[in-house]
């Protein structure tokens, strides 16, 4: 008689195959925090943002690009280990996680952001609504048939693709995208945002496979009382939850890349791209 009365999954998607073959055990470096920060300022330049040039900037593009800075800023954490030796990045490369559907399954994907610490909030907003486009339209050729590959593996030999993969992409750096695989496809950091299904605190587990340190997932954005010259006022606030690799980030690294997560997200008005005048808005974004 079994121990448990068992159905058999069918039909995952390439995301759950590389999860299940990505990890053998529950040990792991993993490092979590969360950061707390104000965001009345933020939400006030993402509506006068979209006011005066007609771009939909959101959350997630605040991030983005505060995310860039902070890599810039602290260039370490920007950075890959191979044979246990660390290697520095020379680009800042993000990657946002994209839902994808398809006949009622659900898949998750990377949208790529290049050069994140050199670019303009409009060009963010530009390449990540091109990217993710490209993944919902299923666009993404290189993607596509990295996708189709995983899905040929057997479940049983699901572990060691994921760290053939791996070794042969990150450890040996060979470029295999003449054999589907898509080159680089996170970058220096991926983020996720968990305020879009409502959640204020949410920990990504790294995915060994893609080598990436640093996840990081900002919460919803919640009106909460806050202490503002020792009154008691309502404020609005979110949580950026963080995930990274202690093998070579540490606490140092955290400061640096929290603290000018903060800087920024605190003071966009003059931190971020500067706003164009009120008369030099387009018709389409004004009345």
């Amino acid at each position: 008689m079994a121990h448990l009365e068992l159905i058999p999954k069918r039909d995952l998607s390439s995301f759950r195959k590389l999860a299940i073959g990505s990890w053998k055990t529950a040990y792991d470096p993993t490092v979590y925090g969360t950061l707390t920060v104000r965001m009345d300022k933020a939400m006030a330049y993402i509506e006068a943002f979209r006011q005066r040039t007609g771009v939909r900037l959101t959350v997630t593009h605040l991030v983005a690009k505060a995310m860039g800075e902070a890599l810039r800023r602290c260039p370490d954490a920007n950075a890959i280990l191979r044979f246990n030796k660390i290697y520095l990045r020379k680009q800042v490369t993000l990657s946002t996680l994209v839902v994808q559907t398809d006949g009622g399954k659900v898949d998750l994907t990377s949208a790529r952001i290049e050069d994140a610490d050199k670019k303009s909030l409009k060009e963010i907003a530009a390449d990540l609504e091109e990217a993710v486009r490209r993944v919902r339209e299923r666009r993404d050729v290189a993607l596509e048939k990295g996708k189709g590959t995983i899905q040929k593996i057997p479940y049983l030999f699901l572990n060691t693709f994921t760290w053939l993969l791996s070794f042969f992409m990150y450890t040996l750096n060979l470029d295999l995208s003449g054999l589907g695989m898509p080159k680089d496809a996170f970058g220096s950091a991926i983020i996720t945002n968990v305020g879009s299904l409502g959640l204020d605190t949410a920990y990504v587990p790294l995915a060994p496979y893609t080598r990436v340190p640093i996840f990081v997932a900002p919460g919803a954005v919640k009106e909460v009382p806050v202490v503002e010259d020792g009154k008691i006022v309502p404020g609005k606030v979110m949580n950026i939850n963080a995930t990274f690799d202690h093998r070579f980030i540490d606490g140092f690294h955290a400061g640096v890349l929290a603290n000018t997560l903060r800087e920024m997200l605190e003071n966009p008005f003059e931190k971020f791209d500067a706003l164009p005048e009120a008369s030099e808005a387009p018709v389409s974004a004004v009345g």
